[in-house]
């Protein structure tokens, strides 16, 4: 069974890999992800300076998902530019996530991953746990700008991380946007930005920042995943890896993510849960899965998905 996938010219050895934000923030934690059977080693999302990110408590686990206000916690560009070459023992794909407050920020996280030299760069254009900052990712036009950008000031492969769309006159747009930069791939999607978890018992929010708003994370944001993974499926076809993120626990997700048109998963609030070992067990089932279902490798039923 084959579950070796390929992203702008670069080979996963297996299509799981972990999501940008689950732990990936420290070398140790970057280091545990090289030895795993995570197909690919992603950062935590990067910033010009470093940051202890938001006040806790800012993750609440719940039946069926989670919720966080993490505010981007991390080393910083500077210091990953130096991390990331060391990493390289591994012998697996790095991919680099740039955030940022203002465009000239993720200009110099580009300049600097330029040197550091990872295989592919994530933009993330969808962070939604930043007091007072809106996600680039719903004004279509800063994003194209901020994308035409990157291209003029890097030859690495870039793709982008977007927010949940709703309506497909949005999907339609972010992949007219997409197609006209040449982005090498996209990731679909981010947590659902803003939703909030109650503590009847003891009347309250679950977690600190931002009044007790969250990113809304886990098996329940699954569909919208799926529906989004499917709608860019459907626009951009083979002319765009789709990397799926959300929901994913299970190999049968992961299975169900192939066929609505991803190419490889991310995955996130199972991997805060199980840590590193979530790889294997996850792998194991999707290999069990795509046997029993006549497939031979991963890539064979991408998009497939029947419609009535």
């Amino acid at each position: 069974m084959d579950l070796s996938v390929t992203i702008a010219g670069i080979r996963f050895p297996t299509c799981v890999m972990n999501a940008s934000g689950a732990r990936c923030v420290t070398y140790e934690e970057l280091e545990r992800l090289g030895q795993s059977r995570s197909g690919a080693i992603v950062t935590k999302s990067m910033t010009r300076e470093p940051r202890q990110g938001n006040p806790e408590p800012r993750y609440f686990s719940f039946p069926g998902g989670s919720l966080n206000s993490m505010g981007l916690p991390n080393l910083g560009y500077p210091a990953y530019a130096h991390l990331i070459p060391a990493l390289r023992r591994f012998k697996k794909p790095i991919v680099a996530s740039i955030a940022g407050f203002q465009p000239e920020d993720f200009i110099e996280g580009v300049r600097y991953m330029n040197e550091a030299k990872p295989d592919l760069l994530e933009i993330n254009l969808s962070c939604p746990n930043i007091p007072g900052k809106p996600q680039i990712g719903y004004d279509m036009e800063a994003s194209e700008r901020l994308l035409q950008m990157i291209k003029a000031h890097t030859e690495l492969p870039f793709g982008v991380k977007l927010p949940p769309y709703f309506d497909p006159v949005h999907h339609e747009a972010m992949a007219q946007i997409l197609g006209r930069v040449g982005v090498s791939f996209l990731t679909a999607i981010n947590s659902i930005g803003n939703a909030l978890v109650v503590d009847p018992d003891h009347e309250s929010v679950v977690i600190k920042p931002k009044g007790g708003f969250g990113g809304l994370g886990g098996p329940i944001i699954k569909p919208v995943a799926l529906a989004n993974v499917r709608a860019f499926w459907k626009l951009l076809g083979d002319r765009m890896p789709i990397i799926g993120t959300g929901g994913i626990q299970t190999g049968i997700d992961v299975f169900e993510h192939l066929l609505c048109g991803a190419t490889a998963v991310q995955v996130g609030t199972v991997l805060v849960e199980e840590d590193i070992r979530v790889f294997d067990r996850i792998e194991t089932e999707l290999r069990e899965y795509l046997d029993r279902k006549g497939y031979r490798s991963a890539i064979a039923c991408r998009g497939r998905l029947k419609e009535l």
